[in-house]
């Protein structure tokens, strides 16, 4: 996103719009994006730079860490603020702070069930069942009850 500096009066000004995703330059197998960058920002100027406040979102297409299975994930910054310092030209480019934003906000560990909706095969794997029909629990203290120490 790119801001004239004539067009930013002393009050700010409010810009709406899209950026396109490949700006983010993400394309990779487990994440890509799937709609363009949205934005609403207010922008203005202080001392020596521009600001900018405001939304921003996207939707991406990502693989479950768990199960392996894509799943869109509505990536939303609701307290987007970037500071840029003036260098003497007419244009201010917000989008390395855009993209900054986003990148860091991507989940390190994408799980397709992150809402809720959806079930993960890989996360939930059914317990085998007792004789009794009770669902078995793992032995995880079996190994260290077997130690003999003197």
């Amino acid at each position: 996103m790119k801001v004239h500096l004539n067009q930013i009066p002393p009050e700010g000004i409010h810009f709406e719009g899209e950026d396109p995703a490949s700006i983010l330059e993400l394309n990779g197998p487990d994440v890509s994006p799937i709609t363009p960058v949205r934005y609403t920002l207010d922008v203005g100027t202080s001392g020596g730079g521009v600001f900018a406040t405001g939304h921003i979102a996207v939707d991406l297409d990502m693989a479950c860490v768990s199960c392996l299975e894509h799943f869109v994930f509505p990536l939303e910054i609701d307290d987007f603020a970037c500071q840029v310092e003036l260098t003497g030209s007419e244009e201010i480019d917000l989008t390395d702070a855009l993209k900054e934003d986003i990148l860091l906000a991507l989940p390190p560990h994408p799980r397709c069930n992150w809402d809720g909706r959806n079930k993960c095969l890989g996360v939930q794997r059914p317990a085998p069942a007792e004789p009794d029909g009770r669902e078995s629990q793992p032995d995880t203290w079996g190994a260290l009850d077997k130690l003999k120490i003197k």
